[in-house]
């Protein structure tokens, strides 16, 4: 079994195709919603995508930083992010959906990450 993207959203921006940061220094907040590639269901793993300037401005500020769920680039370009998203997720595979799920989990903050029943 794989992953697929079922949508990519943000809480910060509406329309990630045409948005453009206002400075060198950003961060935006992304949900990327992924279920099994040959069936029903989706959950929700969220990134923060943030540009190197940012993360050197929040190094210098904090003295460190942790880099977990967390992709950096050197400039927004929402048609090269996406498709890498697409690319990862896709990589993600296993012989149940908790074992794909607990893979994307290292890429994105998993809405059922440290669930307990």
């Amino acid at each position: 079994m794989r992953a697929a993207v079922r949508s990519l959203l943000s809480f910060d921006v509406d329309e990630l195709h045409a948005w453009a940061p206002d400075s060198d220094a950003w961060a935006l907040g992304l949900r990327v919603v992924a279920g099994p590639d040959d069936g029903p269901g989706e959950e929700s793993f969220d990134v923060t995508v943030c540009s190197v300037a940012w993360l050197t401005e929040q190094v210098r500020r904090d003295g460190v930083v942790d880099g977990r769920h967390h992709l950096i680039v050197e400039w927004f370009d929402w048609r090269s992010l996406r498709a890498y998203i697409e690319r990862r997720v896709h990589q993600c595979e296993g012989a149940t959906w908790r074992e794909v799920a607990e893979k994307l989990a290292r890429f994105g903050y998993w809405e059922f990450e440290d669930y307990q029943p």
